[in-house]
């Protein structure tokens, strides 16, 4: 029995972690396998998987502008329309040449800067990302729930369902893609087109009564000015409730994070895929004009004919104006339609984010030894985003109206670090009129975040719960893994190699020395007192190992060792590092490995706090050397006859 469950559970281990080895690629710059460059799907189809996103948000998007403008809706529409031609379409045209392997915006700031504060920056953007995309997925289930109970033929039966329904679709959304998502773009392309045919039709027909129905844009331009006065009162007014509207925005980060799937040219390499950029232009290009079109049409026939209560909370339009117009002018046959392709919309919108989120955690996380190994598994991550789409759920009470702040802060922080990101890369570039360009651009979205945030502060409340949460535990795990084995592959140059086969004939005992003045006195003195600190005499040979912190707050990297003679007489192994205890380990392993015996090596103790000591090695990679290599061993080698000795004098 205990036999059977063992073989039951690894089963089940072993489903979980499929594909881990293949979501465990190499950041770039590392020895990663090349790749065609030039394969994928036209543009025009993926940006259908990217328009899943982008185009649902016309779900709620007419609704949100109305009850956010009132009658300015149209205008402020307008206004929105204006920043996302001018603004957001520049800068991300600009992302899609600065990373066209589709990691946005954040790997472009991610490599200014380094250290610490270039991973908690991180960090932090990759809070209001989850943000984006987590949202993404809790409100488009919500809104989805909203036009099915809302239905006229299901009202009575569903209509306090609303939470129940909502945690339904989260859920089918996490065993679809535990079964094992592939993206299917041709699904995306028929239902996007399928869901913009319906749209042509409802706004043609609004336009129609809009129209032939002289007294309604009589009545609501009267209104408009009896209430705002003069153009540039509206305007003005319009500027002022932008934020409000940023939901309209939505769209770009996904685009970018397509890339990958783009075709390029024949020509096309990894280093320069002229073609998938240009490909991804014309994504962008024409999902913002499309968008742009229906943002206006949508927002001015649903202003204009549907009456300003049924956009409040409980009234029939609210989180649904388009689908309301359907059912009121074409029929509840034709409106039903028009809500199974909302909801089958709304729904792979949110697989759409979870496939962001699956793509863009992983190429971070793990990397700085801030997530276990299992988070580079698909599995895993989709039960802990479908549990936290079940909690955020919970929290807003599948709300579309109270979950528009937290999502339109999240879009609205990433679209403006890629403003700022790309302003950079304009300045580097020496380009005079792009940077004043993109810093004017900056400047508009931070001051619609900082409007927002001050509007709406429940957004970045949420943005700073996951903030402070991918913060916690990812230091957690971090600690957790201090004692890993972090070196991924190890190169010695030819005078390395040769020190160590000539050593391996004897006994291989190594020193580990922190470099000072690096003088003859140096290496003799150490000498000296390591073999009076371990009784050795004078026939034992040694081999000094120097390690040279790097970046302290990396994570996971290649190591080079180079061998040097200093003073004609020492033999020096120099490598840099991360961390010191780490790599001393990884080399006596490797020397294990390559040469069939078992290295010694030699340190002295460090004086200090051990906490104090410890802290330094988790930070700063340095510390207190000796004991944390022999742990760092242990981890890696069970095995007390095989692991490397460690001396201590």
């Amino acid at each position: 029995m205990a036999a059977a469950d063992h073989t039951r559970t690894s089963r089940l281990r072993e489903w979980m972690l499929e594909g881990l080895s293949d979501m465990a690629k190499p950041a770039h710059g590392s020895q990663a396998p090349p790749e065609l460059a030039h394969k994928g799907q036209r543009w025009w189809r993926v940006m259908c998987l990217t328009g899943v996103d982008y185009f649902s948000t016309l779900g709620y998007q007419p609704g949100i502008a109305a009850l956010a403008a009132g009658l300015l809706s149209p205008v402020a529409t307008i206004v929105l329309v204006i920043v996302t031609l001018a603004g957001a379409l520049p800068v991300y045209r600009r992302v899609a040449e600065e990373s066209p392997r589709g990691e946005g915006s954040i790997a472009m700031l991610e490599r200014l800067l380094s250290f610490w504060k270039g991973k908690l920056f991180v960090l932090t953007l990759l809070g209001f990302a989850a943000t984006d995309f987590l949202i993404t997925i809790t409100l488009s289930a919500a809104d989805a729930s909203t036009h099915l109970v809302e239905n006229p033929h299901l009202n009575d039966a569903l209509h306090d369902k609303q939470m129940l329904i909502t945690l339904v679709l989260v859920a089918l959304l996490g065993a679809v893609f535990l079964k094992g998502f592939l993206e299917a773009i041709g699904v995306a392309v028929v239902l996007v087109g399928f869901y913009l045919a319906l749209n042509v039709v409802v706004v043609v027909t609004g336009l129609w009564h809009v129209i032939t129905q002289g007294h309604v844009i009589t009545d609501w331009s009267t209104a408009l000015t009896a209430k705002h006065g003069n153009v540039f009162a509206m305007v003005g007014v319009a500027l002022l409730v932008f934020p409000k509207l940023a939901l309209g925005l939505s769209g770009f980060e996904t685009g970018v994070a397509v890339m990958p799937h783009v075709e390029g040219d024949l020509g096309d390499t990894e280093e320069k895929p002229t073609g998938r950029i240009r490909g991804t232009k014309k994504l962008l290009t024409t999902a913002a004009v499309i968008m742009s079109v229906f943002l206006i049409a949508t927002s001015f026939i649903t202003t204009l004919l549907i009456p300003e209560d049924d956009f409040k909370t409980g009234g029939k339009a609210n989180g649904r104006a388009l689908a309301y117009l359907s059912h009121e002018y074409l029929g509840n046959a034709f409106g039903t339609v028009y809500d199974a392709s909302t909801i089958a919309i709304l729904w792979f919108a949110g697989a759409s984010a979870m496939a962001g989120l699956l793509n863009l955690m992983p190429r971070y996380l793990p990397r700085y030894g801030m997530a276990p190994h299992w988070a580079r598994a698909v599995r895993p991550m989709v039960l802990v985003f479908t549990l936290v789409g079940f909690l955020v759920t919970w929290i807003f009470d599948a709300d579309v109206d109270a979950q528009g702040g937290a999502y339109a802060t999240g879009v609205l922080v990433l679209i403006s670090s890629a403003a700022i990101a790309v302003t950079i890369a304009a300045r580097k570039a020496h380009q005079r009129n792009w940077t004043i360009a993109f810093a004017v651009i900056s400047a508009v979205f931070l001051y619609t975040t900082v409007v927002n945030v001050i509007e709406r502060p429940d957004g970045v409340k949420i943005g700073a719960c996951f903030i402070a949460g991918i913060i916690l535990i990812s230091l957690l795990s971090r600690l957790a893994r201090a004692f890993e084995l972090r070196v991924t592959d190890i190169t010695m140059d030819t005078m390395a190699e040769r020190f160590v086969r000539d050593i391996a004939s004897r006994r291989i005992r190594f020193i580990a020395n922190e470099p000072d003045r690096r003088d003859v006195a140096e290496y003799r003195d150490k000498i000296k007192q390591i073999r009076e600190d371990n009784d050795l005499t004078a026939e034992e040979d040694f081999v000094f190992v120097e390690v040279t912190i790097g970046d302290p707050s990396e994570f996971e990297a290649r190591m080079n060792v180079r061998g040097e003679v200093l003073h004609g007489r020492y033999r020096v192994l120099t490598l840099e590092s991360s961390s010191i205890p780490n790599a001393l380990a990884a080399l006596l392993l490797h020397v294990r490995d390559t040469t069939g015996q078992r290295p010694h090596i030699y340190f002295e103790w460090t004086e200090g706090s051990p906490f104090a000591n410890f802290l330094r090695f988790f930070l700063f990679g340095q510390g207190e050397v000796a004991p944390v290599t022999r742990e760092v061993l242990r981890e890696a080698e069970p095995d007390r006859g095989r692991r490397p000795r460690v001396h201590v004098g």
